[in-house]
């Protein structure tokens, strides 16, 4: 029997000895490894919190104590102490494990997470919650150096130090090398901040200064002054503590001795303590060691060598395609910019930050800034092509609205990962951009059928005016063969007849245009003759192409992958009930309804919402089998 058979909860960690959990930290990597080869994941941030989350579940109790994690990609070892270890295996898979804490999922999981720069905050309203109700249990926050880059995260430290709640935040800093020398002198001086005879000492001299006559008062503000001067000379956690936070660290993150030393520490002090764990992501796995962007988000992988099982002469990504279209663009424009918030290889950007530094801007998580520094931009005459997954964007909504389409300013913004994501779930599918940008005066919002459409719309973002916004998908394109020359301007807000029909007019959006006229075949088989438009845009919808299909079929479907509230097929009902054309008219929308996607692979997905095009044709031909006879 392993140790990690042993473990089916928390408190099954208090009776190993440290050499045990060392042991234990081998098998939980093995399994991470094991697992993520399989299911795809975040391995790299996971293997670097090993010995951290054994030590945090050994101090603390949860879930009487509560531990939120940032953003969550890094709390696959918490699932596995806590109780899911047999179900680990299911880790991000059709009706499995999330790959991000879930409150529905574990009363250990305290807080939802899956979005940056959260932690804080929410550890914050739990400390308050918990004194207001006199209760009595820890709070820790677990949050990354990216993380804390976040304005929110700032925001949550500068309260928490204000309201002086006994709150711990965990500074995993994977980044960061300190050197012995540093080390040494950091860990001396948190001996002495930590030992209450150290505080004592401190308030004892301070008394003593100003009691003398006259000079008392000056002396101990002098004093004050060259002892803070020395302390940012020496300590490297003066930032926290000037917000109010006891600063301990940095501790080495792999000492799990040391770690569970540090925590027992914190766990005493009744006010805001910031312990600083110095971790190295990917740990365990040469491969992850070696390439941690590579393996902070992965696909399946081989083992053995870490290199990625992909399918065999798949298309090129859309990400792939906008990485080479935007240094097309960039050659023949000086002003246009990138600008990306931390996601230079996710978005495809890399090839664009390495041709053109000096154009390219990294601003870190922190996607309100991206946006509006993008605003500033564009209010000087640069064209600035800000690169986020859909599901982050919604972070700087009010940016959105108020900085650049307020002002009408021509920023273009790139939303990759649009619609369904599979495996990461409901905290990342991109399925309420077409919603929440359409209501936005000035916005104009495209999506392509295919990869060369992409291209097509990129070129065509650069020489319009005001707000823009591009989404596509993840993953593979069609497979068509993309245009040589980039040029082709496509006519804003019209749409492109792919099939004619007579009896139905299926209007498709981006990645279900495809959908769509997998539909029309099937239901050309029953004899119903459909046409299909490729809309190409959300808004400005084709208002005169819609009024004359409308008039012609009688009958107008609408496929998004998008929810139904607000989006693309709302947008097509507003305009026919503006002409009062619905009494004439049937319409039947198909879209993501009023819930909260799960993770899964796609195509289980759009089939339990029925979005595939069997059902999807299914359900045409039950509705109109009246119109067929």
């Amino acid at each position: 029997m392993t140790l990690l058979d042993k473990i089916n909860s928390p408190d099954d960690l208090k009776q190993f000895s440290v050499e045990e959990l060392e042991c234990l930290c081998n098998e939980i990597r093995t399994l991470l490894i094991d697992v993520t080869s399989k299911n795809g994941g975040h391995l790299a941030p996971n293997l670097g919190v090993v010995e951290l989350t054994i030590a945090l579940h050994k101090v603390f109790n949860t879930p009487k104590d509560k531990i939120v994690w940032d953003v969550g990609h890094q709390a696959y070892v918490h699932k596995i102490l806590t109780g899911r270890k047999e179900a680990f295996a299911t880790l991000r898979q059709y009706k499995g494990l999330s790959g991000f804490p879930k409150r529905q999922e574990s009363p250990h999981d305290a807080f939802g997470t899956g979005h940056a720069s959260t932690s804080i905050s929410a550890a914050l309203g739990m400390a308050a919650a918990r004194d207001l109700k006199g209760e009595k249990y820890n709070v820790i926050a677990v949050i990354g150096d990216g993380a804390l880059t976040g304005g929110m995260a700032l925001e949550g430290l500068n309260n928490a130090g204000d309201l002086q709640k006994k709150l711990i935040v965990i500074l995993n800093d994977n980044e960061m090398s300190i050197a012995k020398n540093v080390g040494a002198m950091s860990e001396y001086l948190y001996r002495i901040r930590t030992d209450p005879t150290y505080s004592k000492l401190k308030y004892d001299a301070e008394s003593l200064l100003k009691s003398i006559p006259t000079i008392g008062e000056q002396v101990a503000k002098t004093a004050n002054r060259l002892k803070d001067s020395l302390k940012y000379f020496l300590v490297p956690g003066m930032l926290f503590e000037d917000l109010g936070f006891t600063y301990m660290g940095p501790i080495d993150g792999q000492d799990i001795k040391a770690v569970e030393d540090v925590l027992e520490t914190a766990k005493a002090i009744d006010k805001p303590v910031l312990v600083h764990i110095i971790t190295k992501k990917g740990k365990g796995y040469l491969p992850a060691e070696i390439s941690p962007n590579k393996f902070h988000g992965t696909g399946a992988f081989d083992i053995a060598t870490g290199k990625k099982i992909v399918v065999p002469n798949a298309p090129r990504t859309y990400t792939e395609v906008f990485s080479d279209t935007m240094l097309e663009l960039a050659e023949n424009d000086d002003n246009l910019v990138a600008i990306t918030a931390a996601m230079p290889d996710g978005t495809g950007l890399a090839p664009f930050a390495k041709k053109y530094p000096k154009r390219f801007f990294d601003v870190g998580i922190a996607e309100q800034h991206a946006v509006t520094m993008a605003a500033g931009m564009a209010c000087d005459g640069i064209k600035p092509y800000v690169a986020i997954y859909s599901t982050f964007l919604q972070r700087s909504y009010d940016q959105v609205l108020h900085d650049v389409c307020m002002q009408n300013l021509h920023v273009v913004f790139c939303l990759d990962r649009a619609g369904l994501v599979g495996d990461d779930g409901y905290t990342h599918h991109g399925v309420f951009d077409y919603s929440y940008l359409s209501m936005m005066p000035n916005m104009t919002i495209m999506a392509p059928k295919d990869e060369n459409e992409l291209r097509h719309m990129l070129y065509t973002s650069s020489k319009l005016r005001g707000p823009v916004a591009i989404r596509y998908p993840r993953g593979s394109g069609l497979g068509v063969e993309c245009n040589n020359a980039l040029n082709t301007f496509l006519p804003i807000g019209k749409g492109e007849i792919l099939r004619e029909g007579k009896d139905v007019s299926i209007w498709a959006i981006g990645s279900m245009v495809k959908t769509a006229c997998e539909v029309a075949e099937i239901l050309a088989g029953v004899g119903i003759d459909a046409n299909v438009i490729n809309a190409r845009f959300v808004k400005p919808l084709d208002e005169e192409l819609l009024t004359e299909m409308a008039e012609k079929t009688k009958c107008i479907v609408t496929i998004e992958e998008n929810i139904l509230a607000g989006g693309f097929g709302s947008s097509i009902l507003q305009h026919l009930n503006k002409l009062d054309m619905l009494t004439n008219t049937k319409v039947i929308n198909f879209a993501i309804p009023d819930i909260f996607v799960p993770q899964g692979a796609t195509k289980l997905l759009l089939q339990d919402m029925h979005l595939d095009s069997e059902s999807i044709s299914a359900i045409i031909q039950e509705k109109f089998k009246s119109k067929v006879k």
